[in-house]
C-alpha cells in the first residue's frame, strides 16, 4: 500500500473540515429566515451539506455528539434547536453512500462506550466508505451523561483520561487484527484468509479485558483517522500521544500558536513525527462579499438570541447558574469549573480580558461555543486564515458556520476560490482516502515486525 504522506512536505496546504449542526452553529440560527428549520431530521439536507463540502474540496465533514439532552433548563430547552441531535454513526454511514470523496468523522466517547464496539463501527464505516472514516475521541465532558448509563457520578477527569489512553490503544490493536493481504480468497485451497496473518489481541489492562480479534480486514487507509479535541493539559498530552488530527478552541492567535507548539512538542516527546499531527482550530466563519454584508447577517442572528437561552448556554459552560445575576452587569468571580474545564477557563479569560458583561459573553459564544469567530469579507477572512496557517497557529481549520445552508454556500462560492488563488488550498483531491487527503502516513501494524 503506498504511503500517502510521503510527499506531505513538498507543498503544504491547509486542511478544512465542516462541522455539521442542525440549522447552523449559532444558537439562534433556526430563527433566521435564511436557515433550514428542519435540518436535523431531514437526511436530504445533510446530503446537500456534505455534497457542498465535497464540491468545495473539504477534507471531511464532522458530526459531534452528546449523550445527554441536559444542555438547557426545562424553561429554555423548548426555545433552542440544540437539544435535538441525531446519532452520528447512523448519519455518516448513510452519507457514505450519498458521497464519493468527503471524509466522514464523528464522535464516540471512551467513557460510556466499549473499545470492541467502537473499533467495529469505525472499521465498518471505513470499509463501506472506501477509506474515509475518522474517530473523534472524547472523554465526555457532560456529567449528566452518567445518568443515562446506570451511574450517578461522572468519573473524575484524571480517571477518564487514563481510561481513554487504554481505550485508544485497544481500538488500534483491534484494527490491526488482520495483516495487509490476509484475505487470500483461494478457492482452489478453500482458504478464505491466511490464519498466520490474523492476530488475537488478548488485552488485559486497568479498565478493559478484550480478547479479539476484530473480524474485519485491515482498513483501506491502514486504519481510520484518530481525532482528539482536549485542550487541558491531560487533553494535550493524549493528543500528542495518540491523535492524528487535533480540534481546538482558541480565542486569540497567540493562544493558538502556543497550543500548536505545545501539542507538536508533546508528539515529538512521544516519539512521533510532529508533522503527522494536524492542528485544526475551530473557526466560526460567516463570510459575505463585503464586510458590511457579513456584519449585518451576524447582527441579525445576535438580535434573535433569547436572553434565557443565552444565559442558560453560558451557565452550562461556566458550571454556575447565571440567571440570578444582572444580565448587563459584570461577570462575577467564578471557579474554572463547568462541563469543560478548558472551555470554562477560555471564556473566563475572554470576559476578564475584554471586560464583558454576562450578555456580551453569551453573545460572544452564541455563534461558535467559544471558538474563534471570523465575520467579514472574503479578503478579511482569507487574510486571517492565512496568518494562522503560515505563522504557526494551525494546519487547517474545523469550519463552524453560524447558519446553514447559506453559510456553507458562501464559503464554497467565494472563500474557497480565494484560498485557491493564494495557493493555500487544493484545486483537486489528492487521493480517495481521508488519510491521503490529509497527507498522513499509513500507520504500521503493531505486528509488522513479527
Amino acid at each position: 500500500m503506498p504511503d500517502p504522506g510521503a510527499d506531505r512536505h513538498q507543498s503544504r496546504q491547509m486542511k478544512l473540515g465542516l462541522m455539521l449542526q442542525q440549522s447552523g452553529h449559532h444558537i439562534a440560527a433556526w430563527l433566521h429566515p435564511e436557515s433550514w428549520l428542519d435540518t436535523e431530521l431531514d437526511f436530504t439536507k445533510f446530503v446537500r451539506l456534505a455534497k457542498m463540502a465535497e464540491d468545495g474540496l473539504f477534507d471531511f465533514v464532522f458530526e459531534a455528539d452528546s449523550l445527554s439532552g441536559e444542555r438547557f433548563t426545562p424553561q429554555t430547552l423548548p426555545r433552542s434547536s440544540i437539544g435535538v441531535r441525531i446519532e452520528p454513526m447512523t448519519l455518516l454511514t448513510a452519507l457514505a453512500a450519498a458521497t464519493q470523496e468527503i471524509g466522514l468523522v464523528c464522535t464516540a466517547t471512551t467513557t460510556y462506550d466499549q473499545p470492541y464496539l467502537v473499533a467495529r463501527r469505525f472499521a465498518s464505516l471505513d470499509h463501506l466508505s472506501g477509506g474515509r472514516a475518522g474517530w473523534n475521541v472524547v472523554t465526555s465532558a457532560h456529567a449528566a451523561e452518567a445518568r443515562n448509563f446506570g451511574g450517578t457520578v461522572h468519573p473524575a477527569k484524571e480517571m477518564r483520561y487514563r481510561r481513554a489512553r487504554e481505550f485508544v490503544d485497544v481500538v488500534c490493536g483491534l484494527w490491526d487484527s488482520f495483516d495487509e493481504g490476509a484475505l487470500t480468497f483461494d478457492r482452489e485451497q478453500a482458504q478464505f484468509y491466511d490464519p498466520a496473518k490474523l492476530h488475537v489481541l488478548n488485552h488485559e489492562g486497568e479498565f478493559f479485558r478484550v480478547r479479539g480479534p476484530l473480524m474485519i480486514p485491515r482498513s483501506p487507509q491502514g486504519r481510520p483517522i484518530v481525532v482528539q479535541a482536549g485542550a487541558s493539559d491531560d487533553g494535550r498530552q493524549l493528543a500528542g500521544e495518540t491523535a492524528e488530527v487535533v480540534f481546538t478552541a482558541q480565542q486569540t492567535f497567540e493562544d493558538a500558536a502556543f497550543f500548536y507548539g505545545d501539542v507538536k512538542r508533546r508528539a515529538a516527546e512521544a516519539g512521533r513525527d510532529p508533522d503527522t499531527v494536524l492542528i485544526m482550530p475551530g473557526f466560526g466563519i460567516l463570510v459575505r462579499e463585503t464586510q458590511a454584508e457579513a456584519e449585518e447577517v451576524f447582527q441579525q442572528l445576535q438580535d434573535l438570541i433569547n436572553p434565557d437561552v443565552g444565559v442558560s448556554l453560558l451557565s452550562r459552560y461556566l458550571g454556575t447558574d447565571m440567571s440570578a445575576y444582572d444580565i448587563d452587569g459584570p461577570l462575577p468571580d467564578l471557579p474554572s469549573g463547568g462541563d469543560s474545564f478548558s472551555r470554562t477557563a477560555l471564556l473566563l479569560d475572554a470576559a476578564r480580558r475584554d471586560g464583558l458583561t454576562i450578555r456580551q459573553l453569551y453573545q460572544k459564544i452564541a455563534g461558535g461555543r467559544g471558538h474563534f469567530q471570523l465575520i467579514g469579507s472574503v479578503q478579511r477572512v482569507a487574510d486571517e486564515m492565512e496568518r494562522w496557517f503560515t505563522q504557526g497557529a494551525a494546519d487547517g481549520f474545523n469550519v463552524i458556520p453560524p447558519i446553514f445552508p447559506t453559510g456553507v454556500e458562501q464559503i464554497v462560492r467565494h472563500l474557497i476560490p480565494e484560498l485557491q488563488r493564494r495557493g493555500l488550498f487544493r484545486t483537486t483531491y489528492e487521493g480517495r482516502t481521508l488519510r491521503q487527503k490529509l497527507g498522513l502516513p499509513i500507520p504500521p501494524s503493531r505486528h509488522s515486525a513479527t
